[in-house]
C-alpha cells in the first residue's frame, strides 16, 4: 500500500430541505389552514479515528467531499428527512490545517476521537409556522441553509512509543524486521527505507512497543536535504528517540560524530525533542574488530548520561536488553515519571 501523509481536500455540509407551502384539502374541512412541514437537516462531515489505516490514500482521490442534503418538508405537516451524516475514517494521528489561515483546527490523536469537521445547514420552516391570527393563509416558507464548507489541508503523524531514527544504513530496516512482522525493504544501499515504517515489537507478559522507523537522516536533514525533513514530524509524538549507530558501514563514519549530527539536527527541526528519553544503540557489533570500539564509547556516552546497548540486529544479539530498557522508558512517560538519566 502506498504510503501518504498528507493532502488537500474540502469539505462542504449537506444543504438543508427548503420549507413547504401547503394546504389542508379535506372533505367538510373548509380552509384547513397551513400544513407545510419543516426542511430537514443537511447531513454533517465527521472524521473519525481508525486504528486500522496508517496512510491518508484514500482522501488524494477525493478532493471535494459532500455531505448528503436534508429533506424538502412536505404537506400534511410531515417534515422532511435530515441527511445521514458522512463518517469519513483516517489514521490516529491526522491534523486538520485550514488551508486559508494554516491554522489547526482538529487534532485526531486518540482512536475514540470523532470529529464534526463541517456542520450540514438547518432545514427551512414550513408555513406552519408562520400562521398569525391576521394571516392565517401564509403563503411563504424558509429555504434550507447552506452547509459548512472548509479547506483542509490533512497532515498524518504517526503514533509510535519509540521513534527510530540513524543515517542510512546503520540497519533500521533490519532492526524493525527483528523485533516485530514488519516487513520493511532491505537494501546494502543508502536510502533503501523512503517511507515511514511502524513495527509492533511483542516483549514478555504480554507486553507490546510500536516502533517507527523513518528514512535514513543526512547532515542539512532539518533543512530540507535528504528525506529527513519531511519524515522528522513522524517523530514528533514519539515518547522515547532511539538512535541506532553502526561502528562502520562503508564510510567510514565515527559513532559519536554521527550521534552529534542527529542531535544536531533535532535541535534545529525545533525544541519539541528537548528533554526526550534517548537510548543508543550500536548495530553490527557481531565482528571480534568492533568490541573494540565499545569501551571508549560507552564511556563518552555515560559522560552525557546516555545508555548504551550493543546490538547485532541480524544475529539478535542484545535486542531483547535494549527492548526492556525501551520499555522501562516508555512505561516511565506513561505514567509521567522523570526518567534517571543513568537508567540502564
Amino acid at each position: 500500500m502506498k504510503f501518504v501523509d498528507s493532502c488537500d481536500v474540502d469539505v462542504v455540509g449537506g444543504k438543508g430541505g427548503n420549507g413547504s407551502i401547503a394546504f389542508r384539502r379535506e372533505k367538510f374541512v373548509p380552509f384547513g389552514g397551513p400544513s407545510g412541514g419543516d426542511g430537514g437537516r443537511g447531513a454533517n462531515i465527521i472524521f473519525a479515528a481508525d486504528e486500522g489505516l496508517s496512510t491518508l490514500l484514500d482522501l488524494t482521490y477525493a478532493r471535494v467531499i459532500r455531505a448528503p442534503d436534508g429533506e424538502q418538508g412536505h404537506g400534511k405537516d410531515c417534515y422532511g428527512r435530515g441527511g445521514v451524516d458522512h463518517i469519513i475514517r483516517v489514521p490516529v494521528g491526522t491534523q486538520l490545517y485550514d488551508r486559508d489561515t494554516g491554522d489547526l483546527l482538529f487534532d485526531i490523536d486518540q482512536p475514540t476521537t470523532r470529529i464534526i469537521v463541517a456542520k450540514g445547514g438547518r432545514g427551512g420552516r414550513g408555513n406552519i409556522h408562520f400562521a398569525t391570527p391576521y394571516d392565517r393563509a401564509p403563503r411563504r416558507a424558509e429555504p434550507g441553509e447552506e452547509g459548512e464548507e472548509r479547506h483542509l489541508r490533512l497532515s498524518l503523524k504517526v503514533m509510535a512509543d519509540v521513534g527510530l531514527l540513524g543515517f542510512p544504513n546503520v540497519g533500521k530496516s533490519t532492526f524493525i524486521r527483528a523485533i516485530s512482522r514488519a516487513r520493511p525493504k532491505v537494501g546494502d544501499y543508502p536510502f533503501t527505507t523512503l517511507v515511514p515504517q511502524l513495527g509492533v515489537a511483542a516483549l514478555p507478559d504480554e507486553r507490546s512497543l510500536v516502533v517507527a522507523d523513518v528514512p535514513g537522516l543526512i547532515r542539512g536533514a532539518s533543512e530540507g536535504k535528504g528525506l529527513g525533513l519531511e519524515f522528522l514530524r513522524h517523530l514528533e509524538r514519539t515518547r522515547v528517540l532511539l538512535h541506532l549507530l553502526a561502528h562502520d558501514f562503508g564510510e567510514g563514519r565515527d559513532p559519536l560524530k554521527d550521534l552529534a549530527t542527529l542531535e544536531h539536527e533535532l535541535k534545529n527541526y525545533g525544541t519539541m525533542f528537548e528533554g526526550r528519553p534517548r537510548v543508543v544503540a550500536i548495530n553490527k557489533m557481531d565482528t571480534p574488530e568492533s568490541q573494540e570500539l565499545l569501551v571508549p564509547l560507552r564511556k563518552a556516552l555515560r559522560a552525557q548520561g546516555i545508555p548504551l546497548f550493543p546490538i547485532s540486529a541480524l544475529t539478535g544479539e542484545g535486542v531483547p536488553e535494549l527492548m526492556e530498557a525501551l520499555w522501562r522508558r516508555v512505561d516511565m512517560v506513561r505514567r509521567s515519571v522523570a526518567v534517571p538519566a543513568d537508567e540502564p
